[in-house]
């Protein structure tokens, strides 16, 4: 039986399958998850599991460079704001380490213990307390819902202090949802609940930008189709009234190896989210 939508014959459980469409999709968290560890293990200036609210995933981890830092970076992990946590990504931290950043990745509360407003004002939380520890300016970036998350804190009705918003300059949205009314007709919606009103407030293509910032979206070339529109969705969206770049298909890239590049100090993606 068809799953497709009447109105515009769009499978809106296949569009959001992105493991389903990957060889080998299944077996990719367990390997992040081995590189994450052993970065972690491997770099000698990094707290884990910094506080920076009450409830029980409301943690982050900093990793410093060597020597004079230059900024900081933050990255958000994705996972439909219902599934992963920060302790996967902590490879990713290695291209902007390379380069003189100090590279913060906090967790948040999943759904459907939280919803995705509440998500947003976590992530706010997170990313003011990493700003109250590393000075000079602010890069974000994320990962699918948290590309989503990263691109929110840049709304004019956001969660951040001016002092912090203020610091950002750059913001890179790695496959990010920034649409939220599709995933309300997706299954997943059982689990994290979006209504119409959700929908409006949390959709980042929906809302004004904060003036003077430059955003770029970054998705894989061999993704989904919706994650492709997704990307051009906002870029459209935010065009004269953010520094809104093009956005980047990455070639031979699908939704689980583009973050890959951040890996790379000398890598596009990395130099994107630094210059």
């Amino acid at each position: 039986m068809s799953t497709a939508d009447p109105h515009t014959g769009i499978d809106w459980e296949d569009a959001f399958a992105n493991a389903d469409h990957i060889p080998g999709g299944d077996s990719f968290p367990a390997i992040w998850e081995q590189r994450a560890h052993a970065f972690r293990d491997s770099w000698p200036h990094v707290e884990t599991d910094i506080p920076y609210g009450g409830s029980a995933r409301e943690r982050l981890d900093l990793f410093r460079p060597e020597g004079l830092i230059k900024g900081l970076v933050v990255f958000v992990h994705g996972g439909y704001w219902m599934r992963m946590h920060k302790g996967l990504w902590s490879d990713l931290a290695a291209g902007p380490l390379a380069h003189g950043w100090a590279v913060a990745m906090p967790s948040y509360t999943l759904a459907p213990e939280a919803r995705i407003a509440e998500i947003t004002q976590q992530i706010g939380a997170a990313i003011t307390m990493a700003a109250g520890m590393i000075d000079g300016p602010i890069r974000l970036s994320g990962h699918s819902a948290g590309g989503h998350l990263v691109t929110r804190m840049i709304c004019a009705e956001g969660p951040l202090p001016s002092p912090v918003s203020d610091r950002i300059a750059r913001v890179v949205s790695i496959s990010g949802v920034h649409d939220l009314r599709p995933v309300r007709l997706h299954s997943m919606n059982e689990t994290l609940g979006i209504d119409d009103g959700e929908a409006m407030s949390e959709s980042s293509v929906l809302l004004e930008p904060l003036s003077g910032k430059s955003v770029i979206c970054w998705t894989g070339a061999l993704e989904r189709p919706e994650f492709l529109r997704q990307s051009q969705c906002l870029t459209e969206a935010w065009q004269g009234k953010a520094n809104m770049s093009p956005a980047v298909y990455e070639p031979n890239r699908h939704h689980f190896d583009v973050v890959d590049g951040l890996k790379d100090p000398a890598h596009p993606l990395t130099q994107a989210l630094l210059d």
